[in-house]
């Protein structure tokens, strides 16, 4: 659905990385971790295009202000890379934007009571809480996150609050272990035992590491994408990545926005042919 929303809160979480909260219709509750959002800056001409931001939470809340007492919101989480996400970080309570939500299809939660394996880097971490979230209701839940530095790794005290255990490594060593978060991944994975499944969002070479790891011990595995998109809904074909089965004779793409962007990890080829 189309929705004007109002801005409620925007916050910078870490340099460069923000929080907004917005209102939204109570219909976006029924909204699935792993789901998205397209936003537009209100009556913004330039940039064009709507841009696409996982969801990171959303809800409701006491209020006088409506019908029925309670005003429902959702929440994004981006970093400032470019015109569009200045133009957001420069929002602030009461201005507006044009939403469609939600997008995409969501994550499979699985069976409950099988431990549940998150793995995330930098803004990838928003599906991820949503996800969390949900799944910490029926299952033990992990959490590694990586990032460069320690100003890219974000939101861990919200993931320990709901319960999750969490794991982190940076490429510098300013927060938890030094070195990738794969690496990280690894080490667990070896010394674990009993079923588990396995949930990644993030940069591309972090999830094809990802990838390797659940082919390897036979894992199953979930992956979010993240894309350039401009229509969020599969008529424009911007988004598309390799499918399992591509190859140059024999084409075979897949849609982020519209067949994903949650994919399990054998449906999209991770190696280039």
């Amino acid at each position: 659905m189309q929705f004007k929303a109002q801005v409620i809160s925007n916050v910078e979480v870490s340099p460069g990385y923000y929080r907004m909260r917005m209102t939204a219709p109570p219909a976006v509750l029924d909204a699935r971790p792993g789901q998205f959002v397209m936003v537009r800056v209100n009556g913004a001409i330039d940039p064009l295009l709507r841009r696409p931001f996982g969801i990171y939470d959303l809800g409701s809340f006491a209020t006088p202000y409506t019908d029925c007492g309670r005003q429902t919101f959702l929440e994004i989480l981006y970093r400032v890379v470019g015109k569009g996400t200045a133009m957001l970080a420069d929002l602030h309570q009461g201005d507006h934007l044009e939403i469609l939500a939600p997008l995409g299809n969501g994550f499979d939660l699985g069976p409950a009571g099988e431990d549940k394996v998150l793995v995330g880097g930098g803004v990838g971490l928003a599906p991820l809480y949503f996800l969390a979230r949900e799944l910490v209701k029926t299952a033990k839940v992990r959490l590694f996150a990586g990032g460069r530095t320690k100003e890219d790794v974000l939101c861990i005290t919200e993931f320990e609050r709901l319960g999750v255990e969490t794991y982190v490594a940076t490429d510098d060593g300013t927060l938890g272990d030094r070195g990738l978060v794969t690496e990280v991944l690894t080490r667990y994975l070896a010394g674990g035992s009993g079923a588990k499944q396995l949930f990644a969002c993030g940069p591309m070479p972090m999830l094809q590491a990802v990838a390797r790891i659940a082919a390897a011990q036979q894992i199953p595995c979930q992956m979010s994408l993240e894309a350039y998109m401009a229509c969020g809904m599969g008529a424009c074909l911007g988004c598309v990545v390799p499918g399992k089965g591509h190859s140059a004779e024999t084409p075979d793409y897949r849609c982020v926005c519209k067949d994903g962007p949650v994919f399990d990890y054998q449906e999209l080829q991770w190696e280039v042919r």
